[in-house]
């Protein structure tokens, strides 16, 4: 699986949030400042070229529907990110997050109740 751009995410959060869309409903969902129209649908092209959207033609214009879920692609991401930066280790991942102060103890206790939770 190809790594998105930034602006690729932002489309793609887009049309998962709306299940798919035309350009123009993936351009009035997106947060934040908005790019311009052709923009976004050479964007919205390089998500099809690269398989993570289909377009389904409606008369003269198209829908773009997710060929892959924000879940898997979350799931595939996250594997990449942990093994390039912190040796495939979540251990190594969860620390380096303790000593930057990004995790609280509240947190850690949290997660370590989820991971209780799940085992048991």
């Amino acid at each position: 699986m190809e790594k998105l751009t930034i602006q690729e995410e932002e489309a793609m959060l887009s049309i998962w949030q709306l299940n798919g869309g035309f350009v123009k409903e993936v351009l009035d969902n997106l947060k934040g400042e908005k790019p311009p129209y052709t923009t976004l649908a050479s964007t919205i092209k390089n998500l099809e070229k690269k398989a993570y959207v289909k377009a389904v033609k409606y008369a003269n214009a198209k829908r773009y529907e997710p060929l892959i879920s924000e879940a898997e692609y979350k799931g595939k991401f996250m594997n990449s990110f942990v093994g390039d930066y912190f040796k495939n280790s979540y251990k190594e991942m969860v620390s380096f997050f303790v000593k930057e102060e990004k995790l609280s103890s509240s947190e850690l206790e949290e997660i370590m109740n989820m991971i209780k939770n799940n085992k048991s």
